[in-house]
């Protein structure tokens, strides 16, 4: 899962939260060097991440992707849901988008002491091009995947997959609530184990 997904499906606390966003920079059992809730958050997303890699709904997102663009069809799909999850964002959360999004940048600034140098490099992009907002348009995503092609120098012409969401756009859709169904269900589950 991508940003939007991996802050959506922490929950309330902002803690948590900031665990979740941060996890892919803190590497081995580094995780233990944080306070509780930032663990649980690193935690989380680290079964957030196993559990949508073996889901038979995300790969069969994947596979439409694989021969054209291998392995980067994932980190696609990853975009491609947390399009969806902004666009359809109603259904899922009563407070609107642009607040949600709002609060999370205040978040993230309130703990910048304990990013990591990664999250702290990305930190001004992201706030200032409002990436968060922007998935919800295919404009959006069209940037992030651009800005992805360009970090991973050309190789995997990610930037072209624009055209599979628009070719694909019903069945990739249909994909995502089905999947994101569960995934509800598995971090809420995965939450309470983890702070109890």
């Amino acid at each position: 899962m991508n940003f939007l997904a991996h802050i959506y499906l922490s929950g309330n606390n902002k803690k948590i939260t900031i665990g979740n966003f941060i996890a892919d920079g803190i590497k081995g059992k580094k995780h233990q060097n944080y306070s509780k809730n930032i663990q649980i958050g690193i935690l989380l997303h680290r079964a957030i991440d196993s559990y949508t890699d073996a889901h038979p709904v995300f790969r069969k997102s994947t596979k439409r992707l694989h021969k054209r663009y291998s392995h980067f069809s994932g980190v696609i799909v990853d975009i491609l849901y947390d399009h969806f999850l902004a666009k359809n964002w109603l259904q899922y959360s009563s407070i609107p988008l642009e607040d949600y999004v709002e609060d999370f940048y205040l978040n993230l600034q309130e703990h910048i002491n304990i990013l990591p140098p990664r999250v702290l490099r990305m930190m001004p992009y992201l706030i200032n091009d409002n990436w968060l907002l922007s998935y919800a348009s295919i404009e959006g995503i069209t940037k992030v995947l651009e800005g992805m092609n360009r970090r991973t120098n050309n190789k995997g012409k990610i930037n072209n997959a624009v055209l599979e969401l628009e070719e694909y756009y019903t069945e990739f859709e249909s994909e995502f609530e089905l999947f994101f169904n569960d995934i509800i269900t598995f971090s809420n589950d995965k939450l309470k184990e983890l702070s109890s």
